[in-house]
């Protein structure tokens, strides 16, 4: 099972939009997919309709070490695209992290649960330092942190997340490496000069730093994610096409290139999905 974080100190980047739409792709590319929610604010709990709620979430998983998956585990409308909800209303994990001697570690700990029934575990976070957002990330082969191209949030991410990264270094004495940190250009304007100056600085600030990548893959600001998350749908699904006269690509492309450069090992499966309804993978639950 691949598990991958899409984690910020900044609210507002989009982090859940990205996980979402993410893991929708990889559900029609006909990959088990897992969301975990892990921000006190559940947007992602209410992004996709649901089609089975179970009775608990992300607070019984980790206060009680629930393992039963029928008591954690939320099924969405879309196929093989299932979730963990957030149902934290008040606020105590941190608190209860915070204090407990494998609270950073608990959720690595309790991967083994879900390893049998899913391909990809994606979780979203929230955006501010925290334990929950600590553990997720040591719970992570892989972090993806969307960054806006705007001076303030290019600052935020060298205070905030890359200094969350280097925080946790020390466990790796414990035998536990910092998941590499996968830098996603979000919401880029089509025409804007400051925000592909920020871009360019970006890349020339980390792009010899150890454990940082930034994606060849950026993610435009287009009303298809807006629009994809009103209707309760990933973007891929709501523009396959290209409209006509724009040069940004369709969220299809944009969201399989993102997919492909995130979880290479799948391309040929995330190269098939076409975003049309007779297009998409079906195929059994587990």
């Amino acid at each position: 099972m691949h598990v991958i974080s899409v984690i910020s100190t900044k609210g507002g980047v989009g982090k859940t939009t990205i996980a979402a739409n993410l893991g929708g792709f990889l559900a029609d590319a006909g990959l088990r997919v897992l969301l975990l929610d892990l921000d006190v604010q559940p947007t992602l709990s209410s992004y996709y309709e649901l089609s089975s709620r179970a009775p608990g979430g992300i607070y019984e998983l980790l206060a009680f070490n629930e393992r039963e998956m029928a008591r954690l585990v939320s099924r969405t409308a879309i196929e093989r695209l299932d979730i963990v909800l957030s149902n934290d209303g008040h606020q105590q994990l941190n608190t209860l992290l915070l204090h407990a001697p494998d609270g950073r570690l608990r959720l690595r700990h309790l991967l083994s649960i879900f390893k049998p029934h899913y391909d990809l575990l994606l979780i979203d976070t929230q955006g501010a330092r925290s334990v929950l957002l600590e553990m997720a990330v040591l719970a992570s082969e892989l972090s993806v942190s969307p960054v806006t191209p705007e001076t303030l949030a290019a600052r935020e991410l060298k205070r905030g997340t890359l200094q969350l990264i280097e925080d946790i270094t020390p466990y790796r004495h414990l035998g536990i490496q910092p998941p590499p940190l996968h830098l996603l250009m979000n919401r880029v304007p089509a025409v804007s000069a400051n925000a592909r100056l920020i871009q360019q600085t970006l890349r020339l600030m980390f792009q010899e730093q150890a454990g940082v990548h930034i994606l060849d893959s950026e993610v435009p600001a287009i009303e298809a994610f807006p629009r994809a998350a009103t209707r309760g749908l990933p973007a891929h699904r709501v523009e396959y096409r290209r409209p006509s006269g724009r040069l940004t690509p369709a969220a299809l492309e944009i969201m399989r290139g993102l997919a492909t450069e995130l979880c290479p090992q799948w391309h040929e499966r995330l190269a098939a999905v076409t975003g049309t309804p007779g297009g998409l993978h079906h195929g059994k639950r587990p």
